[in-house]
């Protein structure tokens, strides 16, 4: 063995004539060239895919001009693909990371350009900021079961545009104490009742899925269940046990699905299935599947086993539903068909014309009645309702009227029905309060009655609104009448005698209005403490030929008259209809015989003047 710094002859040098320079105490031990001989040569040059691989880690770049990845040689062991040419893209690479977490790695990477890249307000083309992100990842494809998490740390570099061109990472797998570290991580991806991925996941996965079905040309498929008779059975046994029920049919859809497709819960008692490489012929079987499971399984209550059905709509992706919005809201639709069955059903959207344009129309309409209450472009015009007696204005009525940007006006019908299942009805009730108020206070001689919907009905701050506009003052506020419809009074009559009775104590006073188109019997009507009460037009349109109309029309004034209440009687449109109203004892009446709707600033001279108003 060689000494250090021995010559190659193996002779030791010293001074001529000398005892060697090196002393015996300077002389290596036995364990000193035992180290030397078992440790690398100082110029060996150290091994990357060895370290990386014994900490399961490998590396990658990414030139993303031609979605090109080239990887350490290792890929395939730490990764546990089977084959370098699955990860050999970036979309190849994309295509095994589990659906619901596609939009974590794009986010980390900032593929989009013209981002500012880091946080000393670098130019994009400097590169974007170092990132680190979690996934989950299928080595063996999307149908497969197996699955790993994976963290990826990496950066990317932008072209002289400014848009990325290329990144480089290291990419590690990641151990089960990991996983219990990020156990919250966990939580933000699932339902904590079902334990199936949350809605905002599932919208993810979907979106995911949509894109890479564009992206192949491999159809997909997008199914929403519901548990048929779940509010039976929260009424029956209670909500522990409806939601022991909506775990139990998450677990038997989930089990029933291939590896690789995603189940999250949508809402309270509906599921989005999201099934990957689904024709429509796989996606009628697979729907067959799990109506045939979860209808011949049973659910053990303490008291009793309980069986359960479900429908499903489902839409084929990406030809029936291009992006997630469409995809859910026809997924819906078809639902609503199936749920009307009287069987558990599965009913594939199918496109319907009518009902699309009906619903372009809708969605325009919403949105112009938006911007007419941001730009102030709701107004009102007042319906005189004259007394029967006298014929003259005893208080108007206000109704909505909507301009458009061109100057044309439309009325309310033809947009509250709409507006009102769109939860936009407290906004504009408190437009209308806004508007009637101003009115009262510019008039202070003249009466309006003003219609609220079912919502402002439950509205405390209607209430409030009102009483900050009016300042409290009774001298306006019984100038003031609020119609209640009888359908909204019936549909929560213990919330709507609370409202009433609020309205009274500050001094309005209270209508029912459209009364005899429900079922509101006179016994409601004592309970609300109403004043007035607005026969439908139904019943007095044709009073000058139908018999039985008169009849209905005398037993409403005389029942009213009986508990103190007045009457309006609503579309007198001729004279012959007025002169049998007015004998049927009718208190006031409304119609265009006695003038169609007038803006504020045609407003009569006279001051209208209400009987009963003190």
């Amino acid at each position: 063995m060689k000494l250090p710094n021995a010559p190659d002859d193996g002779s030791v040098q010293g001074h001529a004539g000398t005892e060697p320079a090196v002393a015996d105490q300077d002389l290596p031990t036995v364990a000193d060239l035992s180290a030397e001989a078992s440790a690398p040569p100082l110029a060996t040059a150290i091994d990357l895919v060895g370290i990386l691989s014994g900490v399961e880690e490998t590396a990658y770049t990414w030139d993303m001009t031609c979605d090109s990845m080239e990887w350490e040689s290792n890929v395939a062991s730490v990764l546990g693909v089977r084959n370098v040419k699955d990860v050999g893209s970036g979309g190849a690479f994309q295509f095994l990371i589990a659906a619901e977490h596609v939009t974590r790695r794009q986010s980390a990477f900032a593929l989009q350009a013209g981002l500012t890249s880091s946080d000393d307000d670098q130019p994009a083309a400097a590169g974007g900021p170092p990132s680190r992100v979690q996934y989950r990842f299928r080595p063996h494809g999307r149908r497969s079961s197996t699955s790993m998490w994976l963290e990826d740390h990496g950066r990317w570099w932008a072209d002289e545009h400014g848009k990325p061109a290329r990144a480089r990472g290291v990419i590690r797998v990641l151990n089960e104490r990991y996983m219990e570290e990020q156990r919250e991580l966990y939580r933000s991806d699932q339902d904590e009742l079902t334990g199936q991925l949350n809605r905002i996941r599932m919208t993810e996965a979907l979106a995911a899925v949509i894109g890479r079905a564009e992206r192949t040309g491999q159809p997909a498929a997008f199914m929403i269940a519901s548990i048929n008779n779940l509010s039976i059975i929260n009424d029956n046994f209670g909500f522990d046990v409806g939601d022991s029920m909506i775990a139990s049919v998450g677990r038997i859809i989930a089990d029933k699905l291939r590896g690789g497709d995603s189940l999250g819960r949508y809402s309270a008692n509906k599921f989005g299935i999201i099934l990957n490489d689904c024709g429509p012929g796989a996606m009628q079987i697979a729907a067959e599947r799990l109506l045939k499971a979860v209808r011949e399984s049973s659910f053990k209550s303490s008291d009793c086993p309980i069986s359960s059905t479900i429908s499903i709509g489902a839409v084929q992706l990406p030809s029936q539903g291009h992006n997630v919005p469409t995809a859910i809201s026809r997924a819906l639709q078809a639902l609503d068909k199936a749920r009307s069955t009287r069987h558990d059903a599965c009913v594939v959207w199918e496109p319907s014309p009518g009902k699309e344009s009906a619903r372009q129309r809708n969605i325009l309409i919403a949105n112009e009645v938006a911007t007419a209450l941001d730009e102030h472009r709701m107004h009102l015009v007042l319906q005189p309702i004259v007394n029967s007696r006298t014929h003259e204005p005893a208080f108007y009525e206000c109704l909505l009227r909507m301009r458009k940007p061109d100057g044309t006006v439309i009325s309310a019908g033809e947009f509250i029905e709409f507006t009102e299942q769109l939860g936009m009805s407290r906004m504009i009730d408190r437009r209308v309060l806004e508007l009637a108020v101003g009115i009262l206070k510019k008039h202070p001689d003249i009466t309006l009655s003003l219609n609220v919907s079912s919502m402002t009905c439950a509205d405390a701050e209607w209430l409030v609104l009102l009483h900050k506009l009016t300042g409290g003052q009774a001298r306006m506020l019984k100038r003031l009448i609020v119609e209640i419809t009888e359908t909204t009074a019936i549909g929560d009559l213990d919330q709507t005698i609370a409202f009433v009775d609020t309205l009274k104590e500050l001094g309005c006073r209270v209508a029912i209005d459209d009364f005899g188109a429900g079922y509101t019997s006179f016994r409601n009507l004592k309970h609300l403490n109403c004043d007035v009460v607005k026969i439908d037009g139904a019943f007095v349109k044709n009073l000058v030929t139908d018999m039985s109309d008169r009849v209905f029309v005398r037993m409403m004034a005389e029942l009213s008259q009986a508990f103190g209440m007045e009457t309006v009687a609503e579309w007198v449109t001729d004279g012959p209809t007025a002169e049998i109203v007015e004998s049927l004892g009718i208190t006031y009446m409304q119609g265009f015989h006695f003038g169609r709707p007038i803006n504020v600033a045609d407003l009569p001279d006279t001051k209208p003047r209400l009987a009963a108003a003190g």
